[in-house]
């Protein structure tokens, strides 16, 4: 859940968020890839949704989630 708060703390009035794995890493002292499994559980229990997003050159950027 220490994720989860991360993303309530960095996220707008309407629940939207866009940090950056890496970052969300980085501030909590977590491997990235322990981020990324708590996210992933995140969105299986829904409690976030992700979103993908691009750049206009077509690389990803980092994702969107919306705390539900």
């Amino acid at each position: 859940m220490v994720v989860y708060r991360r993303l309530q703390d960095h996220a707008d009035a309407e629940g939207r968020c866009w940090l950056a794995m890496n970052t969300i890493a980085a501030e909590l002292h977590l491997s990235r890839a322990t981020v990324k499994r708590a996210i992933d559980e995140l969105c299986r229990e829904r409690f976030i949704r992700k979103e993908h997003r691009w750049r206009e050159n077509g690389s990803l950027s980092s994702n969107l989630y919306y705390l539900l």
